[in-house]
């Protein structure tokens, strides 16, 4: 047996359940169980809890986590040995043990802790596909990214820097604005200093020469995406990535005529790392840039899996830019 974390219905943060359930068992031959350490805590783990993405109950929360190979499949067997330190991408990371796909598994690097490690994989990734594959940022780029202090944000701000795009951010306290300058943002924009967000694509564009942005990354959803289009210039592309503030209701395809021949794009994470060795490629570009301190992460906030639903409470009340929930060595 071990302990988990599951909805048996959806609904708000006091539908998570912490019980114990059957530990599960190798069943195929690549598969790997994971004794986790941490489990990250994102807004996907809020989106299956709430209903907004369906799933079948009863549902093991979680997407991301990290911990010691406890035993491998045959097959498995050639990449991983009992003992690894490893982090992963896969379902059901808010329990003790998880059963994940060798494919969707990384070793951990030395220089890289078992907080980091699960902190760094859903974000880290999609940050990644974003800049990288989505939308090819390069250092003749301009780019919008909402919600800059949030987790995925601040690394969003990070990789377009690595990579020498301008970055102009938007935050709503003087705190994060901060959080943003420290990382490198060139312009960011403070809605807490009086900035109506109706304005924000004129703002956006005064900081920019009086023309829009190459791509903008939105987060936040329902009460930006309009701004967020507004923003772009002629044949650029808007990145919806989130709903923290509700889903984009209908879009009308001519406003992308209309407002400059854009590009709309709604991008998910797993047919970015559909391909074989692209979680591993994405990893270890990610390690590789954190390694060297290009690439900061920022500390999770550390809550006992037993207290899943602080966790989820801190993330939907944006008080914490990043959440990990952990069982033991606490």
């Amino acid at each position: 047996m071990m302990k988990a974390v599951r909805i048996l219905a959806t609904g708000g943060s006091d539908k998570l359940v912490y019980e114990s359930i059957a530990k599960p068992l190798i069943t195929k031959e690549t598969d790997v169980l994971i004794k986790n350490h941490f489990s990250g805590v994102n807004f996907i783990d809020t989106y299956h809890r709430s209903g907004l993405y369906k799933v079948q109950l009863p549902f093991i929360i979680g997407r991301e986590g990290s911990g010691v190979v406890e035993q491998v499949g045959e097959k498995a067997g050639s990449k991983f040995k009992v003992g690894d330190r490893v982090c992963y991408f896969s379902a059901d990371s808010y329990a003790e043990y998880t059963i994940v796909p060798e494919a969707a598994v990384v070793k951990l690097p030395d220089t890289v802790d078992f907080k980091t490690g699960a902190a760094v994989p859903l974000q880290g990734m999609t940050a990644h596909y974003l800049v990288r594959s989505t939308f090819k940022l390069d250092d003749s780029h301009t780019c919008l990214i909402q919600a800059g202090a949030g987790g995925l944000g601040q690394i969003l701000i990070q990789m377009a820097k690595i990579i020498g795009a301008k970055v102009i951010t938007t935050v709503s306290t003087e705190e994060k604005e901060k959080i943003c300058k420290d990382l490198g943002a060139d312009v960011v924009i403070n809605y807490a200093q009086g900035t109506n967000l109706q304005e924000l694509s004129k703002l956006v564009k005064q900081a920019n020469g009086g023309v829009g942005v190459d791509v903008v990354y939105d987060g936040v959803g329902q009460s930006t995406w309009n701004q967020s289009l507004l923003s772009l210039k002629p044949l650029g592309m808007l990145c919806l990535v989130g709903n923290a503030s509700g889903p984009v209701p209908p879009i009308d395809p001519l406003l992308l005529s209309t407002n400059g021949s854009l590009f709309l794009t709604r991008p998910t994470l797993a047919h970015y790392i559909a391909k074989p060795g692209s979680i591993e490629y994405r990893m270890n570009e990610i390690f590789e840039w954190a390694s060297s301190g290009k690439l900061k992460i920022s500390d999770p906030t550390i809550i006992k899996l037993e207290n899943a639903k602080e966790a989820h409470d801190l993330l939907e009340s944006r008080g914490s830019k990043a959440a990990c929930t952990s069982h033991t060595n606490l």
